[in-house]
């Protein structure tokens, strides 16, 4: 109780700063082709924040990011000149107190801090803001747009109470307050964008907030990947973890192998070794909405049914990722004593992600929305590198993945190991189930992010920025017909 009453003396002290360095910076007024994009997490694992600071630079605005640099932010998003990045502190969790003291102390630190750091930020048109999590953040950025005349953009990821909610239970005062905070200031915003058209419905129908859908789209990087890069890969992932290194050493002691696959020492061609293992692949926030158990379920009934004379390949888990979860998940599957799994929980180079799903023969998506309303960007990753994907199902999962079309759905444990067994069963089986959803994936027109990008948010920026009759900097050239511009006045507020 101590540290939150000293927490709130120190706002009330540092608000009179923070006001006087709003004023002299308002008559300065916004810069017209300046935008703020802020994240209350890690910018490194913001990949859709980042996009949208890319698309932003490469649509002629210059761009700050705020946020916290927990890992490292793609090569492209810090080499570009266009865009600066402002770290933010995050305020570690305190040992001392009852928990909703120890988050009262943190939203009151977080709230001063940043409003501090935007206050002494260029003034710019727009703010763009990442929700969840949303609180302080909505409020600060708003009060901020007030005082500059800038225009607040909510992108909508998901509801922060919601994922309160998977901790502390729907009726706790905590998740009820910060519903009601939601609901309050996420009408203030001047434009609103979420991630599904279910998230659309539900931000018009219960909370009176016009949004519009943006869907999560693979950047270019994600695609599939020639064997050469994949034997690099599996090569430099071999120095750090036992699964990529090669089972058996090569006659030939200048020819390179891994796990997978094989480089001749003389002409230098990669292929796939015969025998090879199975390559699946999860990512995670090792978070409280993706139950990790249903996987281990799955894989240790595979290892039964390998071990029973199935007929089934050996295989590689790799679970990529950072979270409070992975500790506890990692204790779970050190206990296993598999012969035919093996399981891998690397932290990956932003580079070295798209190489992976590019290079694998199955993604496993465990994601289960807090809300119903949002979808897992992982999946539509995987789905950029043509990677069929196993993924649990929950209310608006339809809308990305189409079961016996670009891949399976599951409810638990045993619908995924039976999946894993057709899948896998004459593996590697050119004419099967799982090349055949390889093959939609292929054949599928699928929209890159800058192109949707392009279509959907850049008008209605250029628009609010340059005001009518002004005219519209020009990137690279993209459709922009009279059915997006229709749906564009919708997310106006």
């Amino acid at each position: 109780m101590a540290a939150s009453c000293v927490a709130l003396l120190a706002l009330c002290l540092l608000l009179p700063l923070l006001l006087l360095g709003a004023w002299r910076r308002w008559p300065r007024g916004r810069a017209a082709r300046h935008v703020l994009v802020v994240v209350l997490g890690d910018v490194g694992r913001s990949p859709r924040m980042q996009y949208h600071a890319l698309s932003l630079a490469g649509c002629g605005f210059s761009v700050t990011l705020l946020g916290f640099c927990n890992s490292k932010p793609r090569d492209e998003l810090l080499q570009n000149d266009r865009i600066h990045i402002v770290k933010l502190t995050e305020l570690q969790h305190l040992a001392v107190g009852p928990r909703i003291v120890q988050y009262g102390v943190k939203v009151v630190f977080q709230t001063v801090h940043l409003l501090w750091k935007l206050m002494w930020t260029e003034p710019a048109a727009y703010i763009f803001l990442q929700n969840p999590p949303g609180l302080p953040g909505i409020a600060v950025c708003w009060f901020v747009c007030c005082l500059c005349r800038s225009k607040l953009v909510t992108d909508w990821h998901n509801y922060g109470y919601s994922i309160l909610g998977l901790a502390h239970g729907p009726q706790h005062p905590l998740v009820l307050l910060a519903k009601g905070y939601e609901r309050l200031f996420g009408r203030l915003s001047h434009l609103n964008l979420c991630v599904t058209n279910a998230m659309r419905e539900d931000l018009a129908e219960n909370w009176g907030i016009r949004a519009l859908t943006v869907y999560d789209r693979p950047a270019s990087f994600f695609k599939e990947m020639p064997l050469e890069l994949q034997h690099e890969l599996f090569m430099k992932l071999g120095r750090t973890h036992c699964p990529f290194q090669a089972r058996s050493e090569p006659s030939d002691p200048a020819t390179e192998r891994s796990a997978f696959t094989e480089k001749d020492a003389g002409s230098g061609l990669v292929t796939h070794l015969p025998e090879r293992p199975v390559l699946l692949v999860s990512s995670t926030s090792w978070t409280e909405d993706e139950d990790f158990s249903i996987l281990l379920a799955a894989l240790e009934k595979f290892e039964q049914l390998t071990l029973s004379g199935a007929g089934l390949p050996s295989l590689v888990c790799v679970i990529t990722g950072k979270g409070p979860l992975k500790e506890y998940y990692g204790r779970l599957i050190r206990r296993k004593s598999f012969r035919h799994v093996q399981i891998c929980t690397p932290w990956l180079e932003a580079e070295d992600y798209p190489l992976l799903l590019g290079s694998a023969d199955l993604g496993v998506c465990l994601h289960r929305s807090s809300s119903g309303l949002d979808l897992p960007m992982k999946v539509v990753d995987m789905f950029g590198c043509c990677l069929p994907v196993c993924a649990v199902n929950f209310k608006c999962l339809p809308e990305l993945v189409r079961h016996g079309e670009n891949g399976l759905v599951f409810k638990d444990a045993e619908e995924l190991a039976a999946q894993l067994q057709r899948l896998f069963s004459k593996f590697p089986d050119p004419t099967g189930e799982l090349q055949q959803f390889r093959e939609n994936l292929r054949s599928a027109e699928q929209l890159r992010w800058d192109e949707s990008w392009r279509r959907t948010v850049l008008p209605l920026v250029d628009g609010l920025t340059l005001g009518p009759g002004a005219t519209v900097l020009e990137c690279p050239p993209v459709a922009r017909g009279r059915k997006d511009s229709s749906r564009h006045s919708a997310a106006l507020t």
